[in-house]
């Protein structure tokens, strides 16, 4: 039998695709499961093992219905080890109830209006003389730069710096980008 690249298997009722389709269907794994550029944001985010924290932040900030909008949003996503990384019990402390608005602050922090992928972020940066200032839904701003020839580096107004680890997962609504680090505003 000749192998397609659109060959599925179907294991014990589940449908696996093969490789070959995830990448023709332009897809990438996120947190170990693919990230589907049919579906919104919030519906590829709850299935990557890597972002249960910020799920869980978005659901406690009441931004959910927000990111599963028209858009387009590009979001810088920190991972969950970039919200462990954080001063011990700044996540418990902003998942409270009574810190909605500051959580949703921080994470509106990490949404850009508009699709920026990896080429427009780079061609900002060149046009930018190095640099390129992004604001940001939350009203404040990101600074993106360039650390070697493909690495894109975002610095916070308090001035923390975070690394693009994934780029371009693309949602049916934006463009997401994988951050090691989570972002701060003032």
């Amino acid at each position: 039998m000749k192998k397609s690249i659109f060959t599925l298997a179907l294991i014990a009722g589940t449908i696996v695709l093969s490789p070959q389709l995830v990448k023709a269907q332009n897809t990438l794994k996120v947190g170990g499961e693919v990230m589907y550029p049919t579906k919104d944001i919030i519906d590829n985010a709850v299935n990557s093992k890597d972002h249960k924290t910020l799920v869980a932040a978005v659901k406690a900030a009441g931004l959910v219905e927000t990111l599963k909008g028209k858009g387009p949003f590009t979001v810088f996503a920190p991972t969950d080890d970039a919200f462990e990384n954080l001063p011990a019990g700044t996540v418990e402390t902003l998942l409270k109830p009574e810190n909605k608005k500051t959580l949703a602050t921080v994470l509106t922090y990490h949404v850009v209006a508009g699709k920026v992928d990896a080429a427009d972020l780079m061609k900002r940066i060149k046009q930018g003389n190095g640099k390129a200032t992004l604001k940001t839904v939350s009203g404040g701003t990101l600074t993106a730069s360039m650390n070697g020839p493909k690495n894109v580096v975002l610095e916070d107004e308090k001035g923390n710096t975070a690394n693009i680890a994934v780029y371009d997962v693309y949602q049916s609504n934006g463009v997401i980008h994988v951050l090691d680090k989570v972002m701060l505003p003032k």
